[in-house]
């Protein structure tokens, strides 16, 4: 697939829209943690270079454009905890992490990853299926999404030893899964996740 453009924003631009943020969100597959979603608005005049879908990205390249971006564009950050990933499902506690980033940045439009929009952006959004391959905003809203993420994880590894989460980001690898049969469930896991709850 082709690198990801500034059509969808450019579109929306000349229907009058200046303020247009891409929206991505990630951690839902983890077993533990909040899931967190970013929402950017880039300077078209300052787009970092080599902008893609975050996965497609080294370490190293990632957390060099999260900064990048940072610097350049408006940015909002916010997330769902764990408590309310088990309160809500992983779906709508993703939602819920989308919407209170964009209601930071007021935003015209949304660009939005995925094939579902959060009930408060209705009628100020669009999705995009693969945005993040295909759109420059939600691509940069998924670089900064991931690395606040593996960042935070790197924190939740120090206070819950054993389970690899500076490593694995709290996916469930054969290290992870070890763990919590070893170690047992921690605060931080999510107990509707069925791996955990068999657990209990």
């Amino acid at each position: 697939m082709s690198a990801p453009d500034f059509q969808f924003e450019t579109a929306a631009h000349a229907r009058g829209l200046s303020r247009v943020a891409g929206i991505d969100e990630v951690g839902r597959g983890p077993l533990c943690g909040p899931v967190t979603a970013a929402a950017v608005i880039l300077d078209p005049a300052r787009i970092p270079p080599g902008l893609r879908d975050s996965k497609k990205l080294s370490p190293a390249r990632r957390e060099a454009l999260a900064d990048l971006i940072l610097q350049t564009a408006t940015v909002a950050i916010a997330h769902a905890s764990v408590e309310e990933i088990d309160q809500l499902n992983i779906l709508h506690a993703s939602l819920l992490a989308m919407q209170r980033a964009a209601a930071t940045l007021l935003a015209h439009h949304h660009l939005i990853d995925g094939n579902k929009i959060p009930l408060a952006l209705q009628g100020r959004a669009e999705c995009i299926v693969q945005g993040d391959a295909r759109c420059l905003s939600i691509a940069a809203a998924s670089i900064v999404a991931k690395v606040t993420r593996d960042r935070l994880m790197v924190d939740l590894a120090q206070q819950h030893p054993g389970y690899g989460w500076d490593r694995n980001a709290g996916y469930p690898t054969p290290e992870h899964l070890a763990a919590l049969q070893k170690l047992g469930v921690t605060p931080a896991h999510r107990r509707s996740f069925a791996p955990v709850y068999k657990m209990l």
